[in-house]
Protein backbone atom coordinates (compact mmCIF):
# COMPACT_ATOMS: atom_id res chain seq x y z
CA UNK A 1 0.00 0.00 0.00
CA UNK A 2 1.45 3.35 -1.45
CA UNK A 3 -0.30 6.71 -0.03
CA UNK A 4 -1.39 6.82 -3.22
CA UNK A 5 -4.18 4.00 -2.67
CA UNK A 6 -4.92 5.50 0.39
CA UNK A 7 -8.10 7.00 -0.45
CA UNK A 8 -9.01 4.30 -2.18
CA UNK A 9 -8.37 1.77 0.33
CA UNK A 10 -11.20 4.10 2.62
CA UNK A 11 -13.69 3.48 -0.04
CA UNK A 12 -13.32 -0.34 0.01
CA UNK A 13 -12.66 -0.69 3.66
CA UNK A 14 -16.20 1.62 3.97
CA UNK A 15 -18.20 -1.52 2.36
CA UNK A 16 -16.05 -3.94 4.47
CA UNK A 17 -15.84 -2.40 8.31
CA UNK A 18 -18.85 -0.56 10.42
CA UNK A 19 -15.66 1.19 11.59
CA UNK A 20 -13.18 1.76 9.39
CA UNK A 21 -10.28 3.56 10.04
CA UNK A 22 -9.80 7.54 9.08
CA UNK A 23 -7.68 7.99 6.15
CA UNK A 24 -5.29 9.84 8.77
CA UNK A 25 -4.13 7.14 10.40
CA UNK A 26 -3.26 5.18 7.09
CA UNK A 27 -0.80 8.12 6.55
CA UNK A 28 0.40 7.87 9.81
CA UNK A 29 1.11 4.47 9.56
CA UNK A 30 2.94 4.21 5.98
CA UNK A 31 5.44 6.27 7.35
CA UNK A 32 6.71 3.80 9.37
CA UNK A 33 7.49 0.88 7.22
CA UNK A 34 10.00 -0.52 9.63
CA UNK A 35 6.70 -0.71 12.17
CA UNK A 36 3.87 -1.54 9.69
CA UNK A 37 3.24 -3.74 6.25
CA UNK A 38 0.31 -2.68 4.56
CA UNK A 39 -0.36 -4.44 1.49
CA UNK A 40 -3.47 -4.30 -1.21
CA UNK A 41 -4.84 -6.94 -3.14
CA UNK A 42 -6.28 -5.65 -7.09
CA UNK A 43 -8.11 -7.32 -9.69
CA UNK A 44 -6.27 -7.77 -12.70
CA UNK A 45 -8.63 -8.56 -15.68
CA UNK A 46 -6.20 -8.00 -18.31
CA UNK A 47 -4.08 -10.20 -16.91
CA UNK A 48 -6.72 -13.24 -17.65
CA UNK A 49 -4.73 -16.01 -19.01
CA UNK A 50 -4.67 -19.99 -18.57
CA UNK A 51 -1.19 -19.56 -16.79
CA UNK A 52 -0.47 -21.78 -13.64
CA UNK A 53 -0.88 -20.12 -10.62
CA UNK A 54 2.16 -19.02 -8.70
CA UNK A 55 3.88 -17.92 -5.51
CA UNK A 56 7.63 -16.97 -6.19
CA UNK A 57 9.06 -16.23 -2.41
CA UNK A 58 8.53 -13.26 -0.06
CA UNK A 59 9.75 -9.72 0.13
CA UNK A 60 10.07 -6.98 -1.91
CA UNK A 61 11.26 -9.00 -5.09
CA UNK A 62 8.88 -11.48 -4.93
CA UNK A 63 5.44 -12.27 -6.90
CA UNK A 64 2.35 -13.26 -5.84
CA UNK A 65 -0.09 -14.00 -8.87
CA UNK A 66 -2.90 -16.30 -7.69
CA UNK A 67 -5.62 -17.32 -10.49
CA UNK A 68 -9.60 -17.82 -9.79
CA UNK A 69 -12.19 -18.66 -11.36
CA UNK A 70 -14.70 -15.68 -11.78
CA UNK A 71 -18.33 -15.82 -12.76
CA UNK A 72 -17.32 -16.38 -16.61
CA UNK A 73 -15.39 -19.11 -15.31
CA UNK A 74 -12.25 -18.12 -16.86
CA UNK A 75 -9.18 -17.81 -14.94
CA UNK A 76 -8.64 -14.23 -13.38
CA UNK A 77 -5.50 -12.67 -11.69
CA UNK A 78 -6.22 -11.50 -8.33
CA UNK A 79 -2.13 -9.78 -7.79
CA UNK A 80 -0.95 -8.51 -4.49
CA UNK A 81 0.22 -4.94 -5.86
CA UNK A 82 2.81 -4.12 -6.95
CA UNK A 83 4.36 -7.71 -7.03
CA UNK A 84 2.37 -8.32 -9.94
CA UNK A 85 3.00 -5.74 -12.36
CA UNK A 86 4.02 -6.80 -15.26
CA UNK A 87 5.36 -5.58 -19.08
CA UNK A 88 6.36 -2.01 -17.10
CA UNK A 89 2.58 -1.11 -17.37
CA UNK A 90 1.65 1.08 -14.56
CA UNK A 91 -1.77 1.00 -14.98
CA UNK A 92 -3.10 -0.01 -11.51
CA UNK A 93 -6.31 -1.98 -11.59
CA UNK A 94 -9.06 -1.56 -9.10
CA UNK A 95 -8.37 -2.57 -5.14
CA UNK A 96 -10.55 -5.44 -4.08
CA UNK A 97 -8.70 -6.02 -1.00
CA UNK A 98 -6.27 -5.02 2.09
CA UNK A 99 -4.29 -6.28 4.97
CA UNK A 100 -1.94 -5.07 7.47
CA UNK A 101 -0.30 -5.44 10.86
CA UNK A 102 1.87 -3.76 13.48
CA UNK A 103 5.92 -5.53 14.21
CA UNK A 104 6.97 -5.06 17.46
CA UNK A 105 10.22 -6.87 19.00
CA UNK A 106 9.29 -10.71 18.80
CA UNK A 107 5.78 -10.33 17.24
CA UNK A 108 3.23 -9.33 14.66
CA UNK A 109 -0.16 -8.09 15.42
CA UNK A 110 -2.57 -8.64 12.23
CA UNK A 111 -5.05 -5.36 12.95
CA UNK A 112 -7.11 -5.69 9.36
CA UNK A 113 -7.75 -7.86 7.02
CA UNK A 114 -10.55 -7.16 4.35
CA UNK A 115 -12.36 -8.32 1.07
CA UNK A 116 -15.26 -6.61 -0.89
CA UNK A 117 -18.35 -8.44 -0.22
CA UNK A 118 -18.80 -9.52 -3.35
CA UNK A 119 -15.05 -10.88 -4.29
CA UNK A 120 -15.58 -13.17 -0.90
CA UNK A 121 -16.04 -16.59 -0.91
CA UNK A 122 -13.10 -17.53 -2.97
CA UNK A 123 -10.22 -17.83 -0.99
CA UNK A 124 -8.55 -14.11 -1.46
CA UNK A 125 -8.82 -13.16 2.52
CA UNK A 126 -6.94 -16.76 3.23
CA UNK A 127 -4.11 -15.43 0.19
CA UNK A 128 -4.35 -11.92 2.47
CA UNK A 129 -3.33 -14.04 5.31
CA UNK A 130 -0.85 -15.68 4.20
CA UNK A 131 1.05 -12.74 2.79
CA UNK A 132 1.15 -11.33 6.13
CA UNK A 133 2.15 -14.74 7.91
CA UNK A 134 4.90 -14.91 5.21
CA UNK A 135 6.17 -11.03 5.89
CA UNK A 136 5.93 -12.14 9.96
CA UNK A 137 8.46 -14.97 9.01
CA UNK A 138 10.69 -12.73 6.76
CA UNK A 139 10.60 -10.29 9.72
CA UNK A 140 12.02 -13.36 11.94
CA UNK A 141 9.82 -12.80 14.48
CA UNK A 142 8.50 -15.71 17.10
CA UNK A 143 4.51 -14.89 17.34
CA UNK A 144 1.74 -13.27 15.23
CA UNK A 145 -1.42 -12.26 17.58
CA UNK A 146 -4.67 -11.08 16.51
CA UNK A 147 -8.12 -9.81 17.74
CA UNK A 148 -11.40 -11.35 16.11
CA UNK A 149 -15.36 -11.11 17.06
CA UNK A 150 -16.39 -13.42 19.11
CA UNK A 151 -19.11 -13.93 16.30
CA UNK A 152 -16.84 -14.64 13.40
CA UNK A 153 -16.50 -17.80 12.74
CA UNK A 154 -15.34 -18.30 9.48
CA UNK A 155 -12.31 -16.20 10.23
CA UNK A 156 -11.80 -18.17 13.59
CA UNK A 157 -11.77 -21.58 12.06
CA UNK A 158 -9.58 -19.88 8.97
CA UNK A 159 -6.96 -19.15 12.02
CA UNK A 160 -7.48 -22.48 13.81
CA UNK A 161 -6.21 -24.34 10.59
CA UNK A 162 -3.38 -22.13 10.99
CA UNK A 163 -2.16 -23.16 14.31
CA UNK A 164 -3.88 -20.44 16.09
CA UNK A 165 -5.72 -20.54 19.50
CA UNK A 166 -7.87 -18.14 21.77
CA UNK A 167 -5.39 -16.79 24.71
CA UNK A 168 -7.83 -14.23 25.83
CA UNK A 169 -10.41 -12.03 25.51
CA UNK A 170 -11.13 -8.47 24.89
CA UNK A 171 -14.56 -6.92 26.71
CA UNK A 172 -16.36 -4.52 24.16
CA UNK A 173 -13.88 -4.63 22.05
CA UNK A 174 -15.90 -3.30 18.76
CA UNK A 175 -17.05 0.15 19.21
CA UNK A 176 -19.66 -0.31 16.66
CA UNK A 177 -21.60 -2.97 18.80
CA UNK A 178 -19.65 -3.39 21.80
CA UNK A 179 -18.65 -6.88 20.82
CA UNK A 180 -15.97 -8.48 22.80
CA UNK A 181 -12.69 -9.87 20.91
CA UNK A 182 -11.19 -13.48 21.04
CA UNK A 183 -7.39 -12.67 21.13
CA UNK A 184 -5.79 -15.33 19.25
CA UNK A 185 -1.97 -16.54 18.91
CA UNK A 186 -0.19 -18.64 16.58
CA UNK A 187 2.40 -21.12 17.19
CA UNK A 188 5.72 -20.05 17.31
CA UNK A 189 6.66 -19.12 13.25
CA UNK A 190 10.58 -20.22 14.33
CA UNK A 191 9.16 -23.76 14.89
CA UNK A 192 10.68 -25.98 11.67
CA UNK A 193 8.18 -27.99 12.06
CA UNK A 194 5.01 -25.41 11.96
CA UNK A 195 7.03 -23.49 8.58
CA UNK A 196 6.55 -27.02 6.88
CA UNK A 197 2.69 -26.65 8.26
CA UNK A 198 2.48 -23.13 6.80
CA UNK A 199 4.18 -24.02 3.39
CA UNK A 200 1.19 -27.18 3.11
CA UNK A 201 -1.51 -24.80 3.99
CA UNK A 202 -0.16 -22.58 1.50
CA UNK A 203 0.17 -25.18 -1.19
CA UNK A 204 -3.12 -26.27 -0.88
CA UNK A 205 -4.62 -23.05 -0.79
CA UNK A 206 -2.76 -22.61 -4.41
CA UNK A 207 -4.18 -26.26 -5.45
CA UNK A 208 -7.81 -25.60 -4.52
CA UNK A 209 -8.02 -21.56 -5.78
CA UNK A 210 -6.49 -23.56 -9.52
CA UNK A 211 -9.32 -25.69 -9.96
CA UNK A 212 -11.85 -25.96 -7.48
CA UNK A 213 -15.14 -24.81 -8.54
CA UNK A 214 -15.31 -21.24 -6.34
CA UNK A 215 -18.87 -21.66 -5.72
CA UNK A 216 -17.97 -24.25 -3.25
CA UNK A 217 -14.86 -22.57 -1.65
CA UNK A 218 -14.94 -21.64 1.69
CA UNK A 219 -15.60 -18.24 2.79
CA UNK A 220 -12.95 -15.17 2.28
CA UNK A 221 -12.07 -13.70 5.83
CA UNK A 222 -13.29 -10.41 6.38
CA UNK A 223 -13.73 -8.14 9.23
CA UNK A 224 -11.65 -7.69 12.22
CA UNK A 225 -8.36 -8.96 10.98
CA UNK A 226 -9.88 -11.14 8.93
Amino acid sequence: MTEADIEEVSRVEARCFTNPWPISAYQRELKRPEHNYYIVLRDDPESDSNDTLSSSGTGPDAEFDWSVNVRSRRPRRFVLWPFGRRNGNNHKPPIIGFAGMWNMLDESHITTIGVLPEYRGRGLGEVLFISMMEEAKRREVTWVTLEVRVTNHSAQNLYRKYGFTIQGRRPRYYSDNNEDAFIMWSESIRDPAYLDRLEQLKRQLVHRMSFEDQSHSSPAAAGDAG
